[in-house]
């Protein structure tokens, strides 16, 4: 495996374990569900919110098979994304993808598991509010913006094939 190729694959697995991690200790740690939302700064605090759909909470499911159907998303687009990943040699471009596969993979585990996405983050700054999201999401985001950028880089992205 190449430096890059694990690069990749190491991002991937680190942005999928910091989420989990972060919502089984907000879940049955910090026992969020529980006790209630709390005040991380002035403009940030935690709250337990299930998301149902996808990003911004678009395409609510309600059914099994609207739930089984995003989980199967959530697995297979990250084999697409890994095989783009696996064959770029941009270290931007690999990264966003890492980002990306660990977000969607984080996000699956959620809806395989609670029938729900774990979302917890919510900033705020007077009246003004942002929606809720998690580690995943925010990678995800993040990943999107590279891959954004990326593409208006000359030259840039390019894929060699194996």
């Amino acid at each position: 495996m190449t430096p890059l190729r694990r690069f990749g694959v190491v991002l991937a697995v680190v942005v999928l374990l910091l989420d989990q991690a972060s919502k089984l200790w907000l879940l049955f740690g910090a026992r969020l569900a529980e006790e209630g939302p709390f005040q991380i700064t002035s403009f940030m605090e935690f709250v337990l919110a299930w998301n149902r759909g996808i990003s911004y909470g678009l395409f609510q499911q309600s059914t099994d098979i609207g739930r089984w159907l995003l989980v199967a998303v959530s697995f297979l687009a990250p084999i697409w994304l890994g095989r783009w990943m696996w064959r770029s040699q941009d270290r931007l471009t690999v990264a966003s993808l890492a980002l990306i596969i660990g977000g969607a993979l984080g996000n699956g585990i959620d809806r395989a598991v609670f029938g729900a996405v774990v979302d917890f983050v919510h900033l705020h700054f007077g009246s003004f509010s942002w929606y809720i999201f998690n580690v995943a999401d925010a990678a995800i985001v993040v990943g999107v913006a590279g891959l954004l950028y990326e593409s208006f880089r000359p030259g840039a992205g390019k894929a060699v094939s194996h």
